[in-house]
């Protein structure tokens, strides 16, 4: 059998199995997520490292961190809610309805796709798909083709604790990908770039399947003169370039008041030096491949004399940290999402011209504010849109499964983590119970005068 007729196979067998897996009940979900806790935390835990540094060359601490972290909480804290989660929620009920109750239930959406991406592989497979299983889905994974190592041990790890008829993983390419989204899911997580996801958003449509878009996009980050700049510095410096700046909520550029400019670059040259990102560090990610190498190498290279060449390594994919001032905005740089170790500092002269300056670009994905002011504070939050915005710091909101993450339009649609997640792979299905007599019977026909009255009486009243 070929893998187009694998793939539909397996969707037809999950489809068939939906509803068993949907009726175990709360213990059997727990009971996955205590397996698969157990094969990311134990069993599997040294391949993880060793994959992610073989495709990515990603310092242990931060795969520790970033990725086996994220998603040993996220199935603590599904496993600490999921209770509550899955009860009947109490709804009021008009007195219009009375003799009644109403409440709603998050009932599984059924089979689901999830497609995820390289720069942190597992976390974004598995932190989906803890949600998925928690909401007691059947579910189909393809991980990115970019990072084979990761893809071959999450198969592995995705095969030593489900059943082929709950959750099956599927490498491949882009032939892989367009059989799976010919198939009518009942809901697609996707995490990728602005362009893939109009593909799949497209693809979704035909059945109208619902989507969670967790997209990208530039996200700013400014700084006001009445920040602490040295402490924005070092936020900012570790933000941007941990996964060697290819993290979709990375800052993307900064706009800093132009009478602290100066001051401020001088502390970023400090703070890389203390987190000894230069060429000298071992520790350090690379680009995840040629092709996207060449792509930050060509944004380079149209700025001519600006970078030196030592931060370039063609040889082992590694592009040192790089501060550009005063780039155009007209530059590809400042036009497309960087996704790598280059940061563009530019300079305003009023928090006004810096408002329009974003408001000019699709809706970030984050926007990040380094202000003591908490006039201009609020100045810039009313008058942008973003999916998070962190008030001096950066990145840290994904951490906290208390809130939503996700973009607006060209950054996303839907949210995940926590219960936003649970909630995307579920339907909230409404229930009304009616207990004997209903209050609405009263203005069953036949109509008459009294009937009339009665119901001008519920439109003034009720």
């Amino acid at each position: 059998m070929d893998n187009k007729a694998t793939i539909k196979t397996t969707f037809h067998t999950l489809k068939a199995n939906q509803f068993k897996v949907a009726n175990e009940g709360y213990q059997s979900r727990i009971n996955k997520l205590n397996k698969l806790k157990a094969a990311i935390e134990t069993t599997y835990k040294s391949q993880i490292l060793e994959a992610l540094y073989q495709d990515l060359n990603k310092p242990k601490v931060e795969a520790l961190l970033s990725e086996i972290y994220q998603i040993i909480s996220d199935i603590k804290f599904a496993k600490k809610h999921l209770h509550q989660w899955m009860r009947p929620q109490p709804k009021p009920t008009p007195l219009a309805l009375f003799g009644s109750k109403s409440y709603t239930v998050y009932e599984p959406k059924g089979v689901c796709l999830i497609i995820s991406p390289w720069n942190f592989p597992f976390n974004l497979t598995f932190g989906p798909l803890v949600s998925a299983i928690a909401a007691g889905n059947t579910v189909i994974i393809k991980p990115s083709e970019l990072s084979p190592h990761c893809s071959r041990v999450m198969r592995n790890i995705i095969e030593s604790v489900f059943s082929k008829d709950e959750v099956v993983l599927f490498e491949g390419g882009i032939e892989t990908s367009q059989t799976l989204l010919s198939l009518p899911f009942n809901h697609i997580f996707f995490t990728g770039s602005p362009s893939i996801g109009k593909v799949v958003m497209k693809a979704a449509a035909e059945h109208l399947a619902s989507v969670t878009l967790e997209l990208g996009g530039k996200s700013p980050t400014i700084i006001h003169r009445s920040a602490n700049l040295k402490t924005a510095a070092k936020k900012i410096m570790w933000g941007k370039f941990m996964n060697c700046g290819q993290t979709c909520i990375a800052p993307d550029y900064v706009l800093i008041d132009a009478k602290v400019k100066t001051q401020f670059l001088e502390y970023c040259e400090y703070w890389l030096k203390e987190f000894k990102l230069n060429p000298e560090n071992k520790q350090y990610g690379k680009i995840i491949n040629s092709k996207h190498f060449e792509r930050l190498s060509d944004y380079l290279k149209a700025l001519k004399n600006k970078v030196n060449p030592e931060n370039i390594k063609q040889e082992n994919l590694k592009i040192y940290p790089i501060l550009l001032s005063d780039v155009s905005p007209g530059s590809k740089l400042m036009q497309e999402e960087i996704f790598g170790p280059i940061l563009p500092i530019n300079s305003y002269q009023s928090i006004n011209e810096c408002i329009a300056f974003i408001n000019n670009k699709e809706k970030p994905l984050a926007l990040y504010i380094y202000a003591k002011d908490k006039k201009v504070i609020q100045q810039i939050i009313k008058n942008t849109r973003a999916g998070a915005t962190c008030i001096n710091n950066n990145i840290v909101h994904y951490s906290n499964h208390h809130l939503p993450f996700g973009g607006s339009n060209h950054s996303g649609i839907g949210k995940s983590h926590g219960f936003y997640g649970f909630q995307a792979f579920s339907n909230e299905r409404a229930f009304i119970k009616q207990f004997s007599f209903g209050a609405t019977e009263v203005l069953f026909p036949p109509y008459t005068k009294l009937k009339e009255k009665m119901a001008e009486f519920v439109v003034k009243w009720f």
